[in-house]
């Protein structure tokens, strides 16, 4: 069935597009220049009455819903008692409910504390602050392809040149990259891929100047790129050997998007520390640090938070989210969202040759093509825009079409946006 009233983008939005020329910096891009009025599972409603499928989730924040009836009935609740306290000042039981939370549901079952910010770039700089203040050691190790913010110390961490550090710099010191296991290229086992990270890191580093290792457990702007099994295991247990903190950025990958509560349960890996952003709060801007007790309370009192972390708004949405995640098992949702998905498209690469892998887990799913530059993709996601499906791109070398469909999206509506990405990888 048609969804579309008009042209995309329609008439209304193009004058707001033409306002947003004059008032908004141009460094600020957008995949797609309609303007949103209202929204519902699935569905992303413009102001020219156009209903677009969405199959990205604000990137994989109203994993939810949108809204979900839990959020807003917490926010409205929350909203009409108070907004704003600042917890480092007069605190409120909502923090405290959201770190119980992420204490119970983030991997081990060790004592474990957090701490609440804003955006996924606060929790992961913080979390190298932690690492680096309890370890004594300065260096932090990442890996290619990876993705952690736009802060100038996420930058340096972040891999991608354009459009994240052009001219940027310069950047915070003492992060060094190492290879990552990318099966498709690469051909290597877990195993292999680990050990050749490791020695990099030995030869370039030391472990002993190693405080961190931070890591996606599924590599999210890189190219949802899902390591070999046995990969993540192993650089964990170098970490232990070596006293260095093991940091798992979940900020995408959380909150049962991989058909898990957080991507590194797939392999039983255990961070030291966990960063988490996007799905907690159905939309709200919030952010976390989840740790080992002894690892969190090392920080002497006053050198962590910040105006708005644990904004009590953003809690109370939180609440209503994990809770909206139990209630619809979410999880098994993500898991029927990958083996719908992954059929279809596996059907559909076999009919043709720009599709080299079809991969991912649960609800973060990705199309790699097999031309290494972004025109394939481009086309594609241009394609999937005009006739009102939001999908999104990503890739070191933009060549990667990505599926974040909120988990409560209808079956009917998956359909119809799957159908639309079939005719345009076929055309």
């Amino acid at each position: 069935m048609t969804r579309l009233r008009t042209a995309i983008p329609g008439p209304k939005s193009l004058e707001l597009q033409a306002r947003r020329k004059d008032a908004v910096a141009a460094g600020v891009g957008s995949t797609l220049p309609v303007y949103i009025d209202s929204a519902d599972d699935g569905l992303l409603i413009d102001v020219d009455g156009n209903q677009l499928v969405d199959l990205g989730s604000g990137i994989a924040v109203t994993n939810v819903g949108n809204p979900a009836p839990a959020v807003a009935e917490a926010v409205h609740a929350q909203i009409d008692r108070f907004s704003h306290t600042c917890f480092m000042i007069t605190p409120y039981e909502g923090y405290l409910e959201v770190c119980e939370e992420l204490n119970a549901l983030t991997p081990g079952s060790h004592p474990k504390k957090s701490v609440l910010f804003n955006s996924g770039a606060e929790a992961v700089e913080n979390a190298v602050k932690i690492a680096r203040h309890v370890t004594g050691r300065q260096a932090v190790v990442v890996f290619d392809h990876g993705y952690h913010g736009r802060t100038n110390l996420t930058m340096a961490l972040t891999a991608k040149n354009m459009p994240y550090k052009h001219r940027f710099g310069p950047f915070a010191p003492e992060v060094y990259r190492v290879p990552a296991s990318y099966p498709l290229h690469d051909g290597l086992t877990g195993a292999e891929a680990a050990r050749k990270a490791i020695a990099a890191i030995e030869k370039q580093v030391g472990g002993d100047n190693t405080a961190a290792v931070v890591i996606e457990p599924i590599q999210g702007e890189g190219g949802f790129i899902a390591p070999a099994e046995g990969f993540l295991p192993a650089i964990a247990e170098w970490c232990r050997e070596r006293g260095v903190l093991f940091v798992a950025d979940e900020i995408q990958t959380g909150f049962c998007r991989t058909g898990s509560w957080f991507a590194s349960d797939h392999e039983g890996v255990v961070p030291d520390l966990i960063t988490t952003a996007k799905g907690i709060a159905g939309g709200l801007p919030l952010a976390a640090v989840t740790g080992r007790a002894e690892i969190m309370d090392a920080v002497h009192v006053g050198g962590l938070g910040g105006t708005y972390g644990g904004n009590p708004v953003a809690c109370a949405a939180a609440l209503g989210a994990i809770r909206t995640m139990r209630e619809r098992d979410l999880n098994a949702q993500a898991r029927r969202i990958e083996e719908t998905v992954v059929s279809r498209l596996k059907a559909v690469a076999e009919k043709t040759d720009i599709i080299a892998e079809i991969r991912g887990r649960g609800a973060m799913l990705a199309i790699e093509f097999t031309e290494r530059t972004p025109d394939v993709a481009a086309r594609v996601a241009k394609a999937c825009h005009d006739q009102g499906v939001v999908v999104l791109t990503c890739g070191t070398y933009g060549n990667v079409i990505r599926l974040l469909p909120p988990l409560v999206i209808p079956d009917d509506l998956l359909a119809e946006g799957l159908d639309v990405l079939e005719g345009a990888l076929l055309a």
